[in-house]
């Protein structure tokens, strides 16, 4: 989110909007819109409208717009029992309230605004639908050698990222895999555990690359790219990947077949040695697999985006 905050505030400026950062202990601060990031308290919407700004609010359901149908009816009935039967006064200190008090919740998946209608009961209307951008040199990236034996896999070495037991099937499907990314814990047991895997062989480290260049030359060397992540909500990493001129193996999740769609591999749903198989066919096939040829957003084409959407908050509203 902090990649998505920073880099659409830079595109936003480069197309000619004015753009700040909201200085909340500033009462003189003017502005048309408060754009705000994650889920925050209905009492700052209020606020807001009091100095006749628009809300809007991008919100990053990752875990949410991945789970089962019946999940999200055994999740959706306390919620709208809450929302209607609740007094007011503890209404407004549901986290979920502010979809409604805001002017406009912005999302980057259907998957989402699917969540927001179907569990929240959130107007279809009043959620618009934004994609993610990836930086230009991802974008004007070039052709990939894909020279490297191994496979690559970038990001955090974490729990939520699966490395540990993305290494133990790399292991054991014989299958080298590169991964690029820093612990989330030095002295954690989960790094430690990841450490003793690395060989340099099958299971092989690059710690977390400071610059963009650099981390292309590492992807566009790379076989293929593989993420295994127990939850993601459009994965940066994984549409960096693509731009690089690699195949993908991902998730079976709704965010991965909604970006995706036939264009990609995908993990089966569970077992250990289905797995491995799933591994070792991904492998095989890459020299013959072509990164998918998806669309692919830079944030000026975003922040062009985004300002439909403020020019659609700002109109009049309808006269009844």
């Amino acid at each position: 989110m902090q990649i998505q905050i920073e880099q659409t505030k830079a595109a936003l400026e480069k197309i000619g909007v004015d753009v700040e950062y909201l200085r909340w202990w500033d009462e003189s601060q003017k502005g048309d819109i408060l754009h705000h990031f994650g889920l925050f308290d209905t009492a700052l919407t209020k606020l807001a409208h009091r100095k006749n700004w628009k809300v809007a609010m991008t919100v990053l359901l990752t875990a949410q717009c991945n789970r089962s149908e019946r999940e999200y009816l055994v999740r959706k009935i306390p919620i709208r029992g809450a929302l209607a039967l609740l007094p007011q006064k503890l209404k407004a200190q549901l986290p979920w309230q502010t979809y409604f008090e805001c002017d406009r919740v912005i999302v980057g998946l259907k998957a989402e605004r699917m969540v927001l209608e179907k569990v929240y009961g959130v107007p279809g209307e009043h959620v618009s639908v934004v994609p993610l951008g990836l930086n230009d040199v991802f974008l004007n990236a070039g052709p990939a050698s894909r020279t490297d034996d191994a496979l690559i896999c970038t990001g955090t070495i974490s729990p939520a990222k699966n490395s540990l037991e993305l290494a133990r099937l790399a292991q054991a499907a014989k299958t080298p895999m590169l991964f690029v990314g820093k612990p989330f814990d030095l002295k954690g047991a989960y790094w430690m555990e990841f450490q003793k895997l690395i060989d340099g062989k099958i299971v092989r480290h690059h710690s977390h690359v400071s610059s963009a260049p650099e981390l292309i030359s590492l992807l566009q060397r790379a076989r293929g790219y593989v993420l295994m992540s127990r939850a993601e909500n459009w994965s940066l990493a994984a549409h960096e990947a693509a731009a690089c001129g690699l195949p993908v193996l991902v998730p079976n999740q709704r965010w991965a077949h909604e970006r995706f769609g036939e264009r990609a591999q995908y993990w089966p749903a569970n077992g250990f040695d289905a797995s491995v198989a799933a591994l070792r066919r991904f492998y095989d096939a890459c020299p013959q697999l072509s990164a998918p040829g998806i669309r692919q957003y830079s944030w000026v084409e975003v922040a062009q985006i985004l300002c439909g959407v403020y020019g659609q908050m700002l109109q009049p509203a309808p006269k009844p």
